[in-house]
């Protein structure tokens, strides 16, 4: 029922003084009580002039006669009191409305109907006390509630057991246990089969894992699910591979049986895994940039010094972007580092560039190597040179100092500077020949490399060679 509700179609006795016009007085109230639960009789000012009750678990309403109608009822209520009082006279009284009356014991609902008795009489109020429904309406409200409450209970966990079927590193997956379909896979599972997201939904188990016969594994499952407990079988998981353990776990779920399927490698292999945890704790710690990326050159993992080197926010963040975004020329140096590793299984040293999202340019050196499984995994040892260049005595001059040097140029400049930096390395080391042929004589040093000695002086002078200062005589 509503807490306004509207009035039927209005249908009067047809003949309503022969029904009513003889009622006694006592009739008459006893036909008003009928109606309702109280009744209070209205002035024309909307004063409560007289109070009714019926009830006999109503409280004490004597203390209303003489106050405004609309002062006995709480704020919220007074404009439909407003409402009800100002509506015009009618011979069909209007629809019923709720209003709270505020009391010790808390609000008493009503649900009243106002009666109009004639021109010069006054209004006759009627009321139906609906605690009960109230009663009845807060449960209600009480209970949705708790319901809420509860699903939300329901999400978050839920949420949370999400969150950790992602996070663990082993392959799990959920499984029908009438169809042996699966219904649900971790991101684990999906790396160990190849798979992209979602593509091992509904599948058959063992159409998904090569190596199982249908018959074992419904062998397997059905003894699970005979005994409640858990099963295991050795599996295959193809050429060159070492087998691995499936773990059944039987579970129930919206009244039907499902599987908790895990895969995991053998005792010798988790023995194996624990002891590479103080390896991968040393690569962390190591000063030099480690990273480590899979056949298609895209980064898995790498260490807190190569996350600082190309400036990256954090390890996720740089991890699946290819190795050539931070490392080298794009398109060149890395693919020539994968050729060098796929041809000889390692590469020492190489020379190239790191270029971080802040564009700036560092040399680097990088030394790598090749895993020997199928497709395998590729690690690279990165190593700055420019602090290390940084490191040494400064020398006289910026140019190369051999031939290894400016062959070392080979990829991280263009030929046209190549051929620069040579023919600087072959002036200098001529004019170094012709002052150590006539013993820093620079006159005779410029007789011998037919240069005026001008000349001479300006390439000793941007070659940075000698003390120029009092000396100028010998070249005059």
């Amino acid at each position: 029922m509503n807490k306004d509700e509207p009035s039927a179609a209005a249908m009067p006795f047809r003949d309503l003084k022969g029904v009513v016009g003889t009622l006694e007085i006592g009739a008459a109230l006893a036909l008003v009580l009928a109606a309702g639960d109280i009744a209070l009789a209205l002035d024309e000012n909307g004063v409560i002039s007289d109070v009714s009750v019926s009830a006999d678990d109503m409280p004490d309403l004597s203390g209303w006669i003489g106050r405004r109608w609309e002062d006995t009822v709480a704020l919220d209520s007074r404009p439909k009191i407003n409402e009800m009082l100002s509506s015009p006279a009618s011979e069909t009284p209007g629809r019923w409305r709720q209003v709270n009356h505020p009391g010790p014991d808390g609000n008493l609902p009503i649900h009243y109907r106002l009666v109009d008795l004639g021109e010069g009489k006054p209004r006759m109020a009627i009321g139906r006390d609906v605690r009960a429904w109230a009663s009845l309406q807060q449960r209600l409200l009480q209970t949705q509630q708790s319901l809420e409450r509860d699903y939300l209970k329901l999400r978050q966990t839920e949420a949370r057991f999400r969150l950790l079927f992602d996070m663990i590193a082993d392959p799990v997956l959920v499984i029908d246990a009438g169809t042996r379909r699966i219904t649900a896979a971790n991101p684990a599972s999906y790396q160990l089969f190849g798979a992209k997201p979602g593509s091992l939904d509904n599948r058959d188990l063992a159409n998904v894992i090569g190596g199982i016969s249908r018959d074992d594994l419904i062998a397997a499952l059905g003894g699970a699910t005979a005994t409640g407990e858990h099963c295991q079988m050795e599996v295959s998981m193809g050429e060159g591979e070492p087998p691995m353990t499936l773990t059944a776990m039987p579970f129930r779920q919206d009244s039907g049986r499902q599987f908790m399927i895990r895969l995991s490698r053998d005792n010798a292999s988790a023995d194996d895994a624990s002891g590479r945890r103080p390896m991968a704790d040393l690569i962390e710690r190591m000063p030099d940039a480690f990273v480590l990326t899979d056949a298609k050159m895209q980064i898995v993992t790498a260490n807190s010094a190569f996350v600082d080197l190309v400036h990256g926010s954090s390890k996720e963040a740089i991890a699946g972007q290819p190795l050539g975004r931070f490392i080298g020329r794009p398109g060149i140096d890395v693919d020539l580092m994968r050729k060098q590793l796929d041809d000889h299984g390692q590469v020492r040293n190489a020379t190239t560039i790191v270029h971080a999202d802040d564009a700036i340019e560092e040399a680097i050196e990088v030394s790598g190597v090749k895993t020997d499984a199928q497709g395998g995994h590729y690690g690279f040892a990165i190593r700055t040179v420019s602090r290390r260049v940084r490191d040494l005595p400064s020398a006289d001059r910026d140019v190369p100092r051999s031939v290894d040097q400016l062959t070392e140029l080979v990829g991280r400049m263009p030929l046209r500077e190549i051929v620069r930096e040579s023919t600087d390395l072959i002036e200098r080391m001529c004019i170094e020949a012709a002052l150590a042929y006539t013993s820093d004589n620079r006159a005779s040093a410029a007789e011998i490399l037919g240069l005026s000695r001008q000349s001479l002086y300006s390439k000793l002078h941007r070659h940075g060679l000698g003390n120029l200062i009092g000396r100028k005589d010998e070249l005059s």
